[in-house]
């Protein structure tokens, strides 16, 4: 039998033992937990709805296929690909549209192509953004996000451009 396929049922097994010799009331405590748990996924709630109707509009409005064009010149200039402007631009608004607009360049460019290893070191080192950014300040009860956004924005622009780079270099 293979190793790990034991682990999840030793951990299991080891937590149960803990709770059933320890002195706390592991039962309360892990059903409060849960209860502070759902109160906070429940609180985010409007924040998630906010955020996707918000990045649904973007993307109908054509807003995100006009700054794609915009943005083609100055991407090639700096050694990214034109024809991922499309995914930079979505990804840090919509991880599942980002993941479409990478099947798009798989579909039309290859996966083993330069552009399609591009596309693929970028989705996988980079997340959404103002997803993230927007979950963890309202569920951190923050109010004043100051240089959250544009440290993040910073961090994925060097890591698009890292990325073009090393496929590049290791290409």
């Amino acid at each position: 039998m293979n190793a790990s396929a034991l682990i999840l049922p030793i951990i299991l097994s080891l937590f149960s033992l803990f709770c059933i010799f320890s002195k706390n009331d592991t039962q309360n405590s892990f059903i409060s937990g849960a209860k502070e748990g759902l109160n906070g996924a429940f609180s985010l709630i409007p924040t998630l709805v906010l955020l996707l109707t918000a990045v649904s509009m973007f993307s109908a409005s054509g807003a995100a296929e006009l700054l794609a064009k915009l943005l083609s010149p100055v991407l090639n200039k700096v050694g990214v690909p034109s024809e991922l402007a499309p995914l930079l631009i979505v990804r840090p608004l919509s991880g599942s549209g980002a993941t479409a607009l990478l099947t798009d360049v798989f579909e039309k460019h290859g996966p083993d192509s330069f552009i399609g290893i591009c596309a693929s070191v970028i989705s996988g080192s980079s997340d959404t953004v103002f997803y993230v950014t927007a979950l963890y300040m309202s569920g951190a009860g923050a109010t004043k996000s100051r240089y959250t956004l544009p440290c993040a924005i910073a961090v994925m622009i060097l890591g698009i451009l890292l990325s073009c780079l090393l496929v590049r270099f290791f290409a």
